[in-house]
């Protein structure tokens, strides 16, 4: 590197971590928010959205059937599943009155599958007039006390919205190295303390665990205003903080993913399905975010290996506080510490994955899932953006 490029590299990548650590909203700190449980006197319905999840239907219904401390109604929505989804259901729901499987109806233009699933979910549940809507997501696992302690958040904080971030498999090789990572990324790009001001535009939400009380969904315009959306979950959160609502995200480790990453290439897909679309599909943004991820992550390996001492030295305190930064979600995933000189290498693929989520969407194979394309090119205009 030239001198001009290594004295500002010496300077910027500590003073960036340093930023990261103290001032966005100290993401990386782990807060399992726990309220005092109560009888839940507000009536809650869970809207499952399911296409071909046989695997694990039945585990995930039967935990939500088996919630206690609240007033639970569930209903599937079998989204034109072409394995034994709907039967599995229905097979519970016959022993089950608090347990409704509606059929999905054809996916009309505009919309995209998951967000047409929740929008019959919606018409169905109005029906009982629930307080709460629940947005569960069909390979989750509840312990008993899940909904009601994210219920107790909702009405201790006098909240619009709530979401829990499940704590994800989290067993295989490929699950260690980019889990973790992907939940460090996720609250880095929404911070909670940024999401629950009411001075800051950031809103996330985990649609994994989301609830939203019914008059401000509809008070939001309802789930029409976000119809062709494929990152749903921070969409919705979006237009309920505009309107005026109050959010609130976090992790939890009361409610867990059934669905294993096997492979290197099955969490590639998991996040090559939406990374564009979260850069809005700009050729510009995603240049920018390459060489942030690169600034950030690979450059203070870059200055450890370099030919001063005050380069080595930033090197080594930028990748201090990035491991220190990393070690809490870490250890949310009982690994061990070692796992944090990791993180470098999982932004990497991480790069790459979103760099493949481009290249999918300009040749219109964008947001592929269960046998959709949902983030599909409408233009040539956003070649040039």
């Amino acid at each position: 590197m030239t001198l001009h490029l290594a004295t500002w590299a010496v300077v910027f990548i500590p003073l960036l971590w340093l930023y990261l650590l103290f001032g966005r909203g100290l993401f990386w700190r782990i807060d399992l928010s726990r309220q005092p449980l109560q009888a839940a006197k507000q009536s809650v319905v869970a809207i499952v959205p399911a296409r071909n999840e046989a695997e694990v239907i039945e585990r995930s219904l039967t935990s939500l059937l088996h919630q206690q401390h609240v007033q639970l109604k569930i209903i599937l929505i079998d989204d034109n599943s072409s394995d034994n989804t709907a039967a599995f259901a229905k097979s519970l729901a016959s022993q089950n009155n608090r347990l409704t499987v509606v059929s999905g109806r054809p996916l009309p233009p505009g919309w995209s599958g998951k967000v047409w699933a929740m929008q019959q979910g919606v018409e169905a549940a109005q029906r009982s007039s629930p307080d709460y809507l629940l947005f569960i997501d069909a390979d989750i696992e509840h312990d008993p006390e899940n909904i009601a302690s994210l219920l107790s958040i909702a009405e201790a904080g006098h909240l619009d919205l709530a979401s829990f971030m499940v704590k994800l498999h989290c067993r295989t090789l490929p699950e260690k190295l980019l889990i973790p990572a992907f939940v460090f990324f996720f609250f880095q790009l929404y911070p909670p303390k940024w999401t629950a001001s009411n001075n800051n535009s950031t809103a996330g939400a985990a649609g994994g665990c989301l609830l939203v009380r019914s008059d401000t969904l509809q008070r939001s315009g309802g789930l029409q205003q976000i119809r062709g959306e494929i990152i749903d979950d921070c969409s919705l959160a979006r237009i309920v903080k505009r309107s005026g609502g109050k959010l609130w995200l976090g992790l939890t480790e009361s409610a867990h993913s059934l669905r294993p990453y096997r492979t290197f290439g099955e969490i590639e897909h998991m996040i090559s399905r939406t990374a564009f679309n979260q850069l809005r599909h700009s050729l510009l943004l995603l240049l920018v975010a390459v060489a942030g991820l690169l600034a950030t992550y690979i450059a203070p390996i870059a200055l450890l290996f370099g030919n001063t001492n005050i380069a080595v030295l930033s090197g080594a305190a930028a990748f201090a506080l990035m491991m220190t930064s990393y070690a809490p979600m870490v250890r949310f995933y009982r690994l061990s510490p070692l796992w944090t000189l990791t993180l470098p290498f999982s932004a990497v693929f991480y790069m790459g994955a979103t760099l493949h989520s481009a290249w999918k969407y300009w040749f219109g194979r964008g947001g592929q899932w269960k046998g959709r394309a949902q983030d599909q090119q409408r233009s040539e205009e956003s070649l040039a953006r």
